[in-house]
């Protein structure tokens, strides 16, 4: 009897020994998805740091499937009083629902893993997303639109709000009773939703790919609009602007090393401000020079083969649908969420069709495609220097995250991987893995000096993953997902979107592809 009486103790203790160890790695988890999330605080990086956010949720998700099989398992397997576990950290999605404390209170747990951010946070946070460095590209796209451009600024913000609260909508499914209930926590979720059964997994094939493609040329366009600002900042030094990108570059390569965005997160926020006393000093100088604004120059006209372009620049600096499932899912109440995205957007909107239109009257046909360049040199060297800085900075975070999903996608997916992991038994990354992501950097290094073109290389990436993810798959989704419940307008809404996305996204991509292949062939022959 005594025998089984100390068994019975050393069993206990070794549970709850283990559910410890257990909750404190998950805390800890919980600690690296916040820090990413707060390096996010970048701009429009932080949309790209974002998926890396999807992909910690997705550990996280296993992390609490252990905790909570061993508290079952160790502590209330036969009450069952056990922590279930919170769905939104399920792998799937589809984890069991909120459970209760014994004494009949919401549990805690998870909460202390993952702290819930109000809506002024996740505003701030979709407003650098949506804000980020690559407005400096909208008044070439006024050029090439006149007043057009300015109606698709503010179409393409409405389209985007709107797109953005029906792939939030895909997430959730009425119960039993009526009521909603968060089903999935992704976007690759919804897509391998709307393709099951037969194609259980090509959705989320499809979207990672998307956005792997958006990530990295994201980081290609880092190491472009820096080797062109050095080099209009500095016009007489002896250097191409072939050669700052391959200087820029080598700054870069320690992003090869990255094991988290932790340092990266600490100069996130101040990168984030300069860049906007950087807008207000453009503007500001641009005010300056209102009596010689010139205002004929803008006409309701379009250049027929230059105008797709500009759309997929306008299109790619609204690009922020990737990380919203997870943001919404992080909102101290997810009601809020439509009214964040409307204020957001309008604010967004608003700001940018300002900055493009006041920056187009001052420069009119000069108009460059980093408008910084325009300025004059003698504060033009100070201005470009910090944006290459703030770019340079901003790197890490689309780079990151593309190294996280293609890890996670061809090394790290348990049986399915195709290629072994990345890193040893002791969490080293192994010499392979290192090469690996240098050779990502050297991808983006040779892009940028082929195709050194900045309008060229965000319009492509905007009519291809841009449209894509904020247009075309919302949409499509929204349709197959929650066809029996839509209002004949919102199918109509829909449908027009899809159709508008879709000729814009073609046309755009033609008319990319045919610059950056005139582009590529030059720079061969040189």
């Amino acid at each position: 009897m005594a025998t089984l009486i100390r068994s019975k103790l050393s069993n206990k203790l070794s549970n709850a020994a283990t559910a410890v160890s257990n909750k404190s790695q998950a805390k800890v988890s919980g600690m690296f998805a916040k820090m990413g999330f707060q390096a996010a605080t970048d701009e429009e990086g932080l949309g790209f740091a974002a998926c890396d956010d999807l992909d910690y949720d997705h550990r996280q998700g296993m992390q609490m499937d252990i905790l909570t099989s061993d508290e079952m398992g160790g502590e209330g397997s036969g009450d069952g009083s056990a922590l279930e576990g919170d769905s939104h950290y399920q792998r799937d999605g589809t984890g069991p629902p909120h459970s209760a404390s014994k004494d009949g209170g919401p549990t805690n747990e998870l909460s202390e893993v993952r702290p819930k951010i109000t809506a002024w946070e996740a505003g701030w946070n979709v407003t650098n997303a949506i804000q980020g460095m690559f407005v400096l590209g909208l008044p070439y796209a006024i050029l090439h639109g006149g007043y057009l451009g300015l109606f698709l600024i503010i179409f393409a913000a409405v389209v985007c709000c709107y797109t953005g609260k029906i792939l939030i909508a895909c997430l959730y499914e009425e119960d039993e009773d009526g009521q909603l209930v968060r089903v999935r926590d992704s976007y690759v979720d919804i897509a391998n939703a709307c393709c099951a059964p037969r194609f259980p997994s090509l959705g989320g094939h499809i979207v990672n790919v998307a956005q792997i493609i958006e990530l990295v040329m994201t980081c290609i366009l880092y190491v472009v609009v820096s080797g062109n600002l050095m080099y209009n900042s500095f016009p007489h030094m002896p250097i191409s602007q072939k050669s700052w990108a391959i200087i820029a570059t080598a700054a870069l390569l320690p992003c090869a090393f990255l094991k988290n965005l932790k340092a990266v997160s600490k100069f996130s926020l101040l990168c984030t401000m300069a860049h906007f006393v950087i807008n207000i000093l453009v503007i500001a100088y641009c005010l300056s020079r209102a009596r010689d604004w010139a205002w004929d120059k803008v006409k309701f006209y379009i250049d027929v083969k230059k105008f797709p372009i500009s759309i997929g620049i306008i299109v790619f600096s609204y690009t922020s649908q990737i990380f919203l499932p997870s943001l919404e899912g992080n909102m101290q109440k997810p009601s809020e969420f439509h009214c964040m995205m409307n204020w957001t957007h309008i604010a967004a909107c608003i700001l940018k069709g300002l900055f493009a239109l006041v920056a187009y009257l001052t420069w009119a046909d000069e108009t460059k495609e980093v408008i910084t360049d325009n300025l004059p040199s003698t504060i033009r060297a100070v201005v470009n220097i910090f944006l290459v800085a703030k770019a340079l900075l901003s790197y890490p975070l689309p780079f990151f995250a593309a190294v996280e999903v293609l890890e996670k996608s061809f090394f790290q997916d348990g049986g399915r991987a195709h290629f072994p992991d990345c890193y040893g038994g002791d969490g080293r990354l192994k010499s392979w893995g290192l090469s690996l992501r240098c050779i990502l950097v050297v991808f983006t290094l040779l892009m940028a000096i082929y195709v050194p073109h900045f309008a060229l290389l965000m319009g492509l990436t905007g009519s291809l993953t841009g449209a894509g993810l904020c247009f075309l798959l919302p949409s499509l989704f929204h349709l197959k997902l929650l066809w029996r419940k839509l209002l004949w307008h919102q199918v109509f809404f829909d449908v027009a979107i899809f159709v508008i996305g879709g000729i814009c996204s073609i046309s755009g991509f033609i008319h990319s592809m045919e610059g950056l292949i005139e582009a590529f062939k030059y720079n061969i022959e040189e």
